[in-house]
């Protein structure tokens, strides 16, 4: 596939399947033996331990939403700059429903072979985005 296709597969994951949480799309956009080089401990391994991410994901911020800022694409790569945002209203990796909006950074790197994603790295600014929520204290501010 082209790399603009690439990108494509990319962008519908994120606004049609993460945004707007059409789940049933998943399968279509993502290979069922996906390495999720960032998926926290204890899901299983694939795009099935994805799924229950996303879906834990959307619970804990029902209005989550990626903003793709910059997408770039080279070869079976798409690497793109997100701003990631939500309001806390569920329990979220143990952490209690603050009811707190943040915005954070984050960056994908993805590798697609035959129109789907298969392989996946990501980096999110997890600190501001616990400062923000209240689980971490700002600098300045104390603990």
């Amino acid at each position: 596939m082209s790399v603009e296709q690439n990108k494509a597969v990319v962008r519908r994951l994120v606004e049609e399947v993460i945004n707007k949480g059409n789940i049933g799309l998943f399968d279509e956009l993502v290979a069922s033996n996906l390495v999720d080089h960032a998926l926290p401990p204890g899901f299983p391994p694939g795009a099935q331990g994805v799924k229950q991410f996303f879906s834990m994901l959307r619970a804990a911020f029902p209005d989550f939403h990626y903003t793709i800022e910059d997408m770039i694409g080279e070869g079976d790569y798409v690497v793109q700059r997100l701003t990631s945002q939500g309001t806390m209203k569920g329990e979220f990796m143990g952490m209690p429903p603050s009811g707190k909006h943040a915005a954070w950074s984050s960056m994908d790197f993805i590798r697609l072979k035959d129109g789907k994603v298969v392989e996946y790295w990501g980096i999110d600014d997890q600190l501001s985005m616990l400062q923000q929520l209240g689980f971490a204290p700002t600098p300045g501010q104390g603990r």
